[in-house]
């Protein structure tokens, strides 16, 4: 029998496969850094709708919907997608008690989204790296035992044009 994960309130937890390594596609590094023309399009359906689940909180909602359309994408505006799906999941680690995967996933997903300021299909980069880097030093000073008390209202939302 596999032992169970507790969360920082003590009560086991479900696991899931963002709480471990695991296979990813083979995908090379297709222009990182690179500014995309694709910035002046919409965001596509799929992006959108893992944008708004990015808005409700739902992290591992958030992360399959961009994971997807990441994977997929040919174009550098990909790193558009994995920089925000990386800060979800930062969150996602945050909620279950895990600091040191959020603080390491936020800031990560930082860095893949410097190149796509000040904007792009429709999301205020600018806005989003600004309150996402608020959230991330915050998360930066909070203990296990001073996680309940993370303010909530830190969570940056994905600000964009549908």
């Amino acid at each position: 029998m596999e032992p169970r994960e507790q969360a920082a309130d003590g009560e086991p937890r479900r696991t899931s496969h963002l709480d471990a390594p695991r296979r990813r596609p083979a995908i090379g590094k297709i222009h990182r850094g690179v500014p995309s023309a694709r910035c002046a399009e919409r965001a596509p359906a799929n992006v959108a709708r893992g944008f708004e689940e990015f808005n409700r909180g739902e992290f591992f909602e958030q992360h399959e919907t961009l994971e997807a359309a990441w994977i997929a994408e040919t174009d550098p505006v990909r790193y558009l997608y994995q920089g925000i799906l990386q800060v979800g999941v930062g969150l996602y680690h945050l909620q279950r008690g895990n600091l040191y995967g959020a603080e390491r996933l936020m800031a990560k997903g930082l860095i893949l989204l410097e190149s796509f300021r000040p904007s792009c299909m429709g999301v205020n980069v600018d806005q989003f790296i600004e309150d996402a880097g608020r959230c991330l030093e915050a998360v930066r000073q909070i203990t296990p035992d001073s996680l309940s008390r993370f303010d909530r209202s830190l969570i940056p939302r994905v600000n964009f044009s549908a």
